[in-house]
């Protein structure tokens, strides 16, 4: 039998101490191996293209070419599974790590601080490196146009259309959206959300599932990214407050609406996630039944699948986004193995699907 091919790594960091660090996890591990490392992002970009690594552990604040400009050209030019290793206590540097998870890489871990107990942090390095290089990417049509100067907003590369458009005949008005996404999701979710018409104001109630230490910025970076309002929830506040706008669980809580108030829950993680979509469309479907909509985006995993059936069966209207378009075809498609999704739809139709149904389509329940 021959031996299992170890998963090839390059580290992208300046700082030497980190760098190393990283290096010697990576090392310590005999399914990885280290290929290369670099502590600039046209060193990584080079780097990249000589080795062809199976994933890249990649810093945002680098010298010259920083980490977002280094993974826009990589998934550009010779796209490779990126995880991002950064720090979650600048604002700006937050907003970087969005911005590069915008432009194709993978997911997100924490830089280690040092008070981490022993061994906790390096297991789910590790752990994240070889979930991230399990995911199968594409090159990324955004990050090739900004490379060729272009400011028009592509088409996805491998979208097409698998249902027929919404009919809007016959539906009752809509008193709330709900959005769940987790792997891929911050740059899907602003996709939607920029796509959405101007005059849609019914209020979206958003889930996606990011690590609690890179949430605290997420909702005012989805605001600049969709030019909408989108604030973090407040335990009490009533749904149709956020009319036009988006409110958004906080990372670490589940969100419920009761009564079309939002509040927050404290119980066990649904499918190892809190916030889960799940319970956010259970109780959505409770509250709102028909007069519900529902759209389920990339991510890994099955959470929102169950929740997306409970609020067709109830007569909303519900969405997956398609396989083309997500960076991990995992949730929605279990919801279309469940038949839970009444439209499968590449990314950049969504918001115009949505904006056909829901504009002017607001109603109040009593």
């Amino acid at each position: 039998m021959t031996a299992e091919r170890r998963l090839r790594v390059l580290v992208v960091e300046d700082s030497i101490t980190v760098r190393e660090r990283l290096c010697e996890v990576i090392g310590s591990d005999p399914g990885l191996e280290l290929v290369a490392s670099a502590d600039d992002g046209r060193r990584a970009v080079e780097l990249c293209a000589l080795h062809r690594p199976d994933v890249i552990t990649m810093d945002m604040m680098l010298p010259g070419m920083t980490g977002l400009e280094a993974t826009e050209h990589i998934m550009a030019r010779q796209p490779t599974p990126i995880l991002i290793v950064s720090s979650s206590n600048n604002r700006g540097e937050l907003f970087r790590t969005y911005d590069a998870l915008a432009a194709g890489a993978v997911d997100v871990l924490e830089k280690p601080r040092g008070d981490e107990a022993d061994g906790a942090w390096e297991q789910s390095f590790l752990a994240a490196v070889r979930m991230v290089a399990r995911i199968r990417v594409i090159t990324h049509p955004r990050a090739k146009l900004r490379d060729l100067g272009r400011d028009s907003r592509p088409a996805a590369i491998g979208a097409r259309r698998t249902t027929a458009p919404i009919a809007i005949a016959a539906r009752p008005p809509c008193d709330v959206l709900a959005i769940g996404a987790s792997t891929g999701g911050p740059g899907a979710v602003a996709e939607l959300l920029a796509a959405l018409a101007p005059a849609m104001d019914v209020p979206i109630v958003l889930v996606i599932h990011i690590g609690e230490l890179f949430g605290a910025a997420l909702a005012e970076w989805l605001g600049t990214r969709s030019q909408r309002r989108v604030v973090m929830a407040t335990d009490g506040a009533p749904v149709a407050a956020f009319a036009g706008g988006v409110v958004m669980a906080p990372p670490g809580r589940h969100l419920v609406v009761r009564h079309q108030l939002l509040r927050f829950s404290d119980a066990a993680p649904r499918h190892s996630c809190r916030p889960s979509v799940d319970v956010l469309f259970e109780s959505i479907e409770r509250d709102y039944g028909a007069r519900a909509a529902a759209c389920l985006l990339t991510g890994m995993g099955k959470d929102g699948a169950a929740g997306l059936l409970r609020i067709r069966i109830a007569g909303g209207l519900t969405i997956a986004q398609d396989e083309g378009t997500c960076v991990v075809y995992g949730m929605p498609r279990e919801a279309a193995l469940l038949g839970a999704a009444q439209h499968i739809l590449p990314l950049p139709e969504i918001g115009r699907a949505l904006s056909r149904w829901l504009v002017g389509r607001g109603g109040q329940t009593s």
